[in-house]
């Protein structure tokens, strides 16, 4: 057992005692989980917005149940006439499944990214670009009708509660805002893809962190579908 000891701690760095032990342990430069730190630095990113949408969402919870004035009806607000008849959510029902459908494509350019396939992982993000895109315009028709057709205002509205326009352009701005600069992230990666940008580096993880990206976007639009929309 001696031997044993003895061996070990020949075979063993020396490191210092005290504070000056504690400081070459940190200043080594260790590993403690294998992430990557472009992904650790998204999902540092991801939390801090989590923790803004979720200030928005509870602040628009509790306007909604604190306002005297009443409340506008979502599905009468959102409705859209087709055919002679108000549709509710027409609109903005096709807008979920445009982003749950380009979570499917985003996931699938992931995954075709590890393959090392540059055509079907550029095709796939400019797709999943386009249907954000889509999103964006669909958005776009959905906050002009409101303005023009409803007077709806941030500082007012002429269906009930005042509170009810600051809440939909302060929530919804800020999430379209996300998925406009995630069109753009999107295509950016995809161009670099296809110019065999990250074949020469040696790894995709760029794609994947992408991903991540994309899809808090999409989740944090069910929230807001559940929240503002159902409710």
């Amino acid at each position: 057992m001696a031997s044993d000891s003895m061996t070990s701690t020949a075979g063993s760095v020396a490191i210092p005692e005290g504070f000056q032990g504690v400081a070459s342990d940190f200043s080594a430069d260790k590993q403690a989980f294998p992430v990557p730190w472009g992904k650790a630095m998204m999902w540092i990113f991801l939390l801090s917005d989590t923790f803004i949408f979720t200030c928005f969402l509870t602040s628009y919870m509790n306007v909604r149940i604190s306002t005297t004035m009443p409340w506008p009806n979502p599905s009468e607000v959102f409705a859209l006439h087709i055919g002679g008849t108000d549709v509710p959510l027409i609109l903005i029902a096709i807008m979920t499944f445009i982003l749950i459908t380009s979570s499917g494509t985003m996931a699938m350019a992931v995954n075709y990214g590890y393959r090392r396939n540059r055509a079907r992982t550029t095709s796939l993000m400019l797709i999943t670009a386009a249907f954000g895109a889509t999103f964006v315009g669909m958005q776009a028709f959905e906050w002009t009708k409101l303005i023009v057709d409803e007077g709806i205002r941030p500082w007012g509205n002429p269906l009930g509660a005042a509170q009810f326009g600051s809440a939909f352009f302060m929530i919804t701005g800020f999430h379209g805002a996300h998925v406009s600069a995630g069109v753009i992230y999107l295509c950016v990666v995809a161009m670099r893809v296809w110019n065999g940008f990250y074949d020469r580096k040696g790894t995709y993880e760029t794609v994947e962190i992408t991903g991540l990206y994309w899809h808090f976007v999409d989740l944090v639009w069910v929230f807001i579908f559940a929240f503002f929309y159902l409710w």
